[in-house]
Protein backbone atom coordinates (compact mmCIF):
# COMPACT_ATOMS: atom_id res chain seq x y z
CA UNK A 1 0.00 0.00 0.00
CA UNK A 2 1.09 3.67 -0.58
CA UNK A 3 2.15 5.65 2.31
CA UNK A 4 0.24 8.63 2.84
CA UNK A 5 1.75 11.70 2.18
CA UNK A 6 0.26 14.89 4.70
CA UNK A 7 1.22 18.16 3.58
CA UNK A 8 1.02 20.88 6.82
CA UNK A 9 0.80 24.31 5.69
CA UNK A 10 1.14 26.57 8.42
CA UNK A 11 3.48 26.28 11.02
CA UNK A 12 3.32 23.66 13.90
CA UNK A 13 3.53 25.34 17.08
CA UNK A 14 1.54 26.08 20.46
CA UNK A 15 -1.31 27.34 18.69
CA UNK A 16 -2.01 24.96 15.89
CA UNK A 17 -1.07 21.38 17.87
CA UNK A 18 -4.93 20.34 18.39
CA UNK A 19 -5.46 20.80 14.87
CA UNK A 20 -2.59 19.31 13.54
CA UNK A 21 -3.04 16.12 15.39
CA UNK A 22 -6.64 15.71 14.09
CA UNK A 23 -5.04 15.57 10.53
CA UNK A 24 -4.39 12.24 11.54
CA UNK A 25 -5.87 8.52 11.36
CA UNK A 26 -3.69 6.30 12.81
CA UNK A 27 -6.69 3.18 12.89
CA UNK A 28 -6.81 3.65 9.12
CA UNK A 29 -3.72 5.16 7.80
CA UNK A 30 -1.89 2.80 5.91
CA UNK A 31 1.66 1.39 7.29
CA UNK A 32 4.07 4.40 6.33
CA UNK A 33 2.98 7.95 6.68
CA UNK A 34 5.13 11.29 5.56
CA UNK A 35 4.50 14.35 7.15
CA UNK A 36 5.97 16.88 4.07
CA UNK A 37 6.53 19.92 5.55
CA UNK A 38 7.43 21.73 2.42
CA UNK A 39 5.49 24.76 3.24
CA UNK A 40 5.81 25.07 6.95
CA UNK A 41 8.20 24.79 9.69
CA UNK A 42 8.01 23.35 13.40
CA UNK A 43 8.10 26.61 15.19
CA UNK A 44 8.79 25.35 19.11
CA UNK A 45 8.73 22.60 21.75
CA UNK A 46 4.82 22.72 21.54
CA UNK A 47 5.51 21.66 17.93
CA UNK A 48 7.88 18.85 18.99
CA UNK A 49 5.64 17.47 21.65
CA UNK A 50 2.76 17.16 18.69
CA UNK A 51 5.28 15.33 16.43
CA UNK A 52 6.25 13.33 19.67
CA UNK A 53 2.43 12.11 20.38
CA UNK A 54 1.61 11.60 17.23
CA UNK A 55 4.69 9.40 16.34
CA UNK A 56 4.05 7.58 19.85
CA UNK A 57 0.44 6.56 18.49
CA UNK A 58 1.72 5.50 15.22
CA UNK A 59 4.43 3.51 16.65
CA UNK A 60 1.71 1.81 19.16
CA UNK A 61 0.09 0.81 16.11
CA UNK A 62 2.76 -0.88 14.63
CA UNK A 63 3.53 2.15 11.61
CA UNK A 64 5.76 4.32 10.19
CA UNK A 65 5.79 7.94 10.48
CA UNK A 66 8.63 10.40 8.00
CA UNK A 67 9.09 13.50 8.39
CA UNK A 68 10.14 15.50 5.12
CA UNK A 69 11.30 18.94 3.59
CA UNK A 70 12.49 20.43 6.80
CA UNK A 71 14.06 23.57 6.62
CA UNK A 72 17.46 23.72 8.35
CA UNK A 73 16.12 25.66 11.44
CA UNK A 74 13.31 22.46 12.02
CA UNK A 75 16.79 20.35 11.95
CA UNK A 76 18.22 22.15 14.37
CA UNK A 77 15.59 22.05 16.67
CA UNK A 78 14.71 18.82 16.39
CA UNK A 79 18.15 17.86 16.76
CA UNK A 80 18.18 19.79 19.92
CA UNK A 81 15.09 17.64 20.84
CA UNK A 82 16.33 14.49 20.09
CA UNK A 83 16.46 13.28 23.67
CA UNK A 84 12.43 13.64 23.89
CA UNK A 85 11.92 12.46 20.38
CA UNK A 86 12.51 10.10 18.04
CA UNK A 87 11.95 10.13 14.55
CA UNK A 88 12.60 9.83 10.98
CA UNK A 89 13.53 12.20 8.57
CA UNK A 90 13.33 11.62 5.02
CA UNK A 91 16.47 13.69 3.70
CA UNK A 92 15.54 15.80 1.04
CA UNK A 93 17.42 14.96 -2.01
CA UNK A 94 19.90 17.09 -3.61
CA UNK A 95 18.53 18.97 -7.47
CA UNK A 96 21.26 19.35 -9.77
CA UNK A 97 21.17 21.81 -12.49
CA UNK A 98 21.60 20.69 -16.71
CA UNK A 99 23.66 22.54 -18.12
CA UNK A 100 23.91 22.54 -21.89
CA UNK A 101 26.33 21.15 -23.29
Amino acid sequence: MAPNITKYTVPLFFGSTQAFAEKFDVHNDPEKVIIDFQESRVADMSGIEALNKITERYFRAGKQVHLRHLSSDCLKLLKNAEKIIDINIIEDPIYKVAVEI
